[in-house]
């Protein structure tokens, strides 16, 4: 385990504070461009987004493992990618009510505190939170943002999050909350100049749009900002993507993708 932790205790007129803080290098983690796609979870047919494919891209040693992020009616975040979990509405349901249904290997729908706090416990492979643009408004959409924020740093989990979204409105609302964060988006309908101006990490978009607009990729790294594809699972497609040095690959299948950047390095 390389990070660890501290209390800091702070006065002031009789006020006394103690807040937990996570130390970790970035360094640390890992470079390898590879962001398991739901977890890594095709290869041993684990449920997606389950803290079993989390602990499985870990163990591969990928860079990132991605997962969804939904707020139940009671403001609970949990972590599924589809609106349903296992057709049961999140949003429209408790998170006590939603514990009635469970994965194909006994788990529960895992709350983001959870999946983070597991992902915490190592500091080589980050965490790649999606938020979900809701089913039933944009107010809630917001409120969700506001909400993953807050418990990032509740958490102390700052470094090992980046932030993506569909919803430009709530990639705007994460920076808002936290300056320091990384937020990239994912539609695809905005210029790396645009995304620069607005304070975004990055671009994440299908690799069918880079396709399109190759010059983005170039423009992007010009102006610093990171470049992932998803969700590229063909060997074709992810070596045109490493040839054109992107930052990240977002794979269903990471281990493909494991073997060709590790092929590509023994033939350099």
């Amino acid at each position: 385990m390389k990070y660890f932790a501290i209390s800091l205790i702070l006065t002031f007129s009789n006020i006394f504070l103690s807040h937990p803080v996570h130390m970790v290098k970035d360094e640390a983690f890992h470079t390898n461009k590879i962001i398991a796609h739901r977890g890594a979870w095709k290869a041993k047919n684990l449920p997606q987004n389950s803290i079993a494919s989390l602990e499985e891209a870990i163990r591969l040693g990928c860079e990132g493992s991605e997962f969804d992020v939904w707020m139940t009616m009671d403001s609970v975040l949990v972590v599924n990618h589809d609106a349903d979990f296992y057709g049961m509405p999140i949003e429209s349901s408790t998170y006590k009510a939603l514990l009635e249904k469970k994965h194909p290997n006994g788990e529960q729908i895992p709350t983001v505190e959870k999946y983070l706090k597991k992902g915490m416990e190592q500091n080589g492979t980050k965490l790649i939170m999606e938020l979900k643009t809701s089913t039933v408004s944009k107010e809630r959409s917001l409120s969700l943002a506001k909400n993953a924020v807050k418990l990032v740093k509740d958490l102390g989990a700052e470094k090992w999050v980046d932030y993506i979204a569909f919803d430009y409105d709530m990639c705007e609302k994460i920076i808002a909350e936290d300056h320091n964060a990384n937020v990239a988006y994912l539609y695809g309908n905005k210029s790396p100049e645009e995304l620069k101006k607005a304070g975004f990490f990055g671009l994440d978009y299908h690799f069918s749009i880079f396709r399109k607009n190759p010059q983005w990729i170039n423009e992007a790294h010009d102006l610093g900002l990171t470049v992932n594809a998803w969700t590229v699972n063909k060997e074709e497609d992810m070596q045109w993507l490493l040839d054109q040095q992107v930052r990240f690959i977002s794979t269903d299948e990471p281990e493909l993708l494991f073997k060709l950047i590790n092929n590509s390095n023994l033939r350099m």
